[in-house]
């Protein structure tokens, strides 16, 4: 299954709703979970993001409603990007 990277931002209105009620990250993650995506690894970074996760979701058309469906809620901006394996990526250049 695909493996993708989505970086995370709080808005305001998301940073409110952790403050008040940090069990919610574990609840939006039930959520997506439900999806068909499965979380591969959930980190809290400082600097411009403050989450990293790593999914794993059956094709991009899944993952692309998982961003909307978060995004539209105005808690979090998302940033995703398709990943491949170091191993993935040579087998694919040796194809060439």
């Amino acid at each position: 299954m695909p493996v993708y990277v989505m970086l995370t931002t709080l808005t305001d209105e998301g940073r409110k709703t952790i403050k008040t009620n940090p069990e919610r990250i574990r609840e939006v993650n039930r959520e997506v979970e439900a999806k068909g995506v499965k979380i591969l690894a959930q980190y809290v970074v400082f600097g411009p993001y403050d989450f990293v996760n790593i999914l794993e979701a059956p094709d991009n058309e899944t993952i692309a409603k998982i961003a909307i469906e978060l995004g539209s809620r105005g808690t979090v901006q998302t940033m995703t990007m398709v990943a491949m394996s170091v191993d993935d990526f040579i087998e694919a250049i040796k194809k060439r």
